[in-house]
């Protein structure tokens, strides 16, 4: 070993002298040489950092990653000749439920956790998660894919802190799964001081009207908004206001919602659909605003929806623009059942007011059947056959 370092060092010296020639008929052979330098010093380091059999034997035979895997990572960490550490680090993560898969891609994803003291910054970090509520079978799936930010961050600068922001924020559910959920969806929310961006940025969405439980609700939906430069969450919201949401408005922050979801050319597609079924653009604006997850909705079940309501229900293109959600309900499970429960009542004459469709629509099922099949005691079979009976084919006439 040190013979060969000597070499490749006796080596580069005299390149180092042969490119220090003057320019003329060798410059080009001087270019040359410097370019096979800075290779031979490249590999020199690559095998350096490869020759660590240990953590790489340990890495293949104990954690069971493939060799691959196993020697970016031993590269990475090229300095360790002991796995004392990484053994401390993987007991401890068995002992709190991780399964090996677990553990492999936590490891994979943050590597230096191996080296981690566990009684002094892994095991603290856990206990905090733990404590928002996160339970041991998710803190596993969390912490695999998340272990960068949860278990790299400081804890005491940016873990704590963040959290007593978030939790004024936060409204929890009754499966305590709250937080798991905003940091599967972005852990980012961790990743500096919240005095960066969280604290401008929840003060920004409450002066636009997004407070309590829409801000709440917004946090476990697009925790990213969270997270982004403040500059950006402006823009966001002053194109919603371009596109005529007002800060009053309760649907603000579904728009938000979308449209930070979505690209543009994913709105203007689904504008362009809309179009061609004979709404303006006005109209669709409209139904934006009215009902913003509608633009979330695919493509595919847009398009059903118009061909369902416009020509076989015979709706009015402004019926769509008032009830945009129309587009919104499945058509398996709610649409096409209850129009042909809706259909019988009709033309056995059940009631003396046909049902608003949209009405028939919009109930719980519950309420659905209580309303529209249980009630008519001697139809009430053949309202169920026909709600629970065959789909309707939407290529029908």
């Amino acid at each position: 070993m040190i013979s060969i370092q000597l070499c490749c060092r006796s080596l580069s010296t005299h390149l180092h002298h042969l490119c220090s020639l003057p320019t003329g008929p060798f410059s080009s052979f001087r270019i040359s040489l410097s370019s096979l330098s800075q290779v031979i010093t490249k590999r020199s380091a690559q095998n350096a950092h490869q020759e660590n059999p240990v953590l790489l034997n340990y890495l293949i035979n104990k954690l069971d990653f493939p060799k691959p895997k196993a020697l970016a990572i031993s590269n990475r960490l090229h300095w360790v000749r002991s796995v004392e550490k990484p053994e401390l680090t993987v007991n401890f993560f068995k002992s709190i439920g991780f399964t090996d898969p677990q553990i492999q891609s936590a490891v994979y994803n943050a590597p230096q956790i191996l080296l981690a003291n566990v009684e002094k910054i892994l095991k603290p970090k856990i206990q905090v998660l733990q404590e928002l509520g996160i339970t041991s079978s998710d803190l596993g799936r969390l912490v695999s894919t998340k272990a960068v930010i949860l278990l790299t961050r400081s804890l005491d600068r940016i873990l704590k802190p963040s959290i007593e922001v978030l939790n004024k924020v936060l409204i929890k559910g009754p499966d305590n799964g709250d937080w798991f959920r905003v940091l599967r969806r972005c852990d980012w929310v961790f990743y500096g001081p919240p005095h960066l961006r969280l604290v401008p940025n929840i003060s920004y969405l409450q002066s636009v009207g997004i407070v309590g439980s829409q801000l709440s609700s917004l946090l476990k939906r697009q925790p990213h908004l969270f997270a982004t430069p403040e500059s950006r969450l402006k823009k966001l919201v002053s194109e919603l206001i371009d596109m005529g949401f007002s800060t009053d408005s309760r649907m603000l922050v579904h728009g938000l919602h979308t449209l930070s979801s979505m690209s543009q050319e994913s709105i203007s597609r689904k504008l362009l659909l809309l179009q061609s079924s004979g709404l303006s653009k006005s109209e669709c604006m409209v139904m934006f605003r009215r009902a913003p997850p509608l633009f979330r909705v695919s493509e595919k079940k847009i398009r059903l929806g118009l061909e369902f309501f416009l020509e076989k229900v015979k709706l009015k293109n402004s019926t769509l623009v008032q009830y945009p959600t129309l587009l919104m309900f499945s058509m398996e499970e709610r649409v096409i059942p209850r129009y042909q429960v809706f259909q019988l009542i009709k033309s056995k004459k059940l009631m003396k007011k046909d049902p608003h469709f949209y009405d028939v629509m919009r109930l719980t099922e519950q309420v659905f059947l209580e309303k529209y099949v249980s009630r008519f005691t001697e139809n009430a079979e053949e309202l169920l056959k026909a709600y629970k009976g065959h789909r309707l084919d939407l290529g029908e006439e």
